[in-house]
């Protein structure tokens, strides 16, 4: 997924004589395109994030469009006081670009572990913040970030993942997509977790249950309309995100639901705090630990939807 996106920023930074790129000592190979063409607009700046976010932002008061690159927890949670006072303030043209959403670095240990950045992102002045969910997302992501003017955090998810589209789609900040049609129940997803609720919606339907699935890419600004319509035509709405419960998609739906006066069935599917606690490996076993696989999450939706 980075590497779709970096290809699709690369074509733009060899026609710009404007586009910075900085990344914090991350990124081995993924910048050598940068480098060749420009090396006076790419920096590493070392194990440096907040001075990394500190330069941004100099370069973005003087005209620059700029890039950050890191691992999510060392871009935005070390270095958020400079993220919340230089950039979002100020409504800065500065673009966070987060490798390793959810559980992606999760042999790594919790220190990599990436599942409180959309709670942190969401919550700053002028942030915009957008997940896509496969490579060919990211490719449409990196165009409309170069076209966006303020602070945009963009958060990526591991090497290889899941491929939801054929082609390129056509996306809109601040608008969801609606991948499939049904009747029973809404599954709003963001991220990786957009394929598993494809596969959800599949498993549901083998079990006679017919499902919508929304590809909720941009959790600020919210597109809330969807939100609404969904809650007037279906009984039971829910999210999927690898991230905590807690702050991220599914409390952002759920505030919606409760201002609309949704009387339906309503569950966010995430990370529980503390699900993970002193465990170390894979994302598909961090996932499954969570309750985050798509046999899982089918079961537990049916379960919800038999109570209802």
């Amino acid at each position: 997924m980075k590497t779709a996106f970096m290809d699709r920023l690369l074509q733009a930074y060899r026609d710009s004589d404007d586009l910075f790129v900085l990344t914090a000592d991350l990124g081995f190979r993924l910048f050598d395109g940068f480098e060749a063409a420009a090396p006076r607009r790419f920096y590493n700046v070392g194990v440096a994030e907040s001075n990394m976010i500190g330069i941004a932002a100099g370069l973005s008061l003087c005209g620059k469009s700029v890039y950050c690159y890191s691992i999510i927890p060392f871009l935005v949670m070390r270095p958020f006081e400079q993220i919340r006072v230089d950039i979002a303030y100020h409504g800065l043209n500065v673009k966070l670009v987060g490798a390793g959403g959810g559980f992606t670095y999760g042999c790594e240990g919790f220190t990599h572990f990436a599942l409180e950045d959309l709670a942190l992102m969401s919550s700053l002045p002028n942030m915009t913040v957008v997940v896509p969910a496969d490579p060919l997302e990211a490719e449409a992501v990196a165009g409309l970030s170069l076209e966006h003017d303020g602070p945009m955090y963009i958060r990526l998810g591991g090497r290889g993942g899941p491929v939801i589209h054929d082609r390129t789609p056509e996306m809109e900040i601040g608008r969801a997509m609606v991948l499939r049609e049904g009747e029973d129940a809404a599954v709003i997803a963001t991220g990786e977790m957009v394929h598993a609720g494809m596969l959800v919606a599949g498993m549901l339907s083998e079990r006679g249950l017919s499902t919508t699935v929304v590809n909720m890419h941009t959790l600020k600004p919210l597109d809330t309309g969807i939100i609404a319509a969904l809650a007037s035509t279906h009984e039971a709405v829910f999210t999927i995100e690898e991230h905590n419960t807690r702050g991220g998609l599914g409390s952002a739906v759920s505030a919606v639901l409760a201002e609309n006066g949704y009387s339906g069935v309503f569950r966010r599917f995430g990370i529980d705090e503390g699900a993970c606690k002193g465990f170390v490996g894979g994302s598909a076993f961090l996932r499954e630990r969570s309750g985050l696989t798509p046999e899982n999450l089918s079961e537990a939706i049916s379960v919800s939807l038999r109570r209802a």
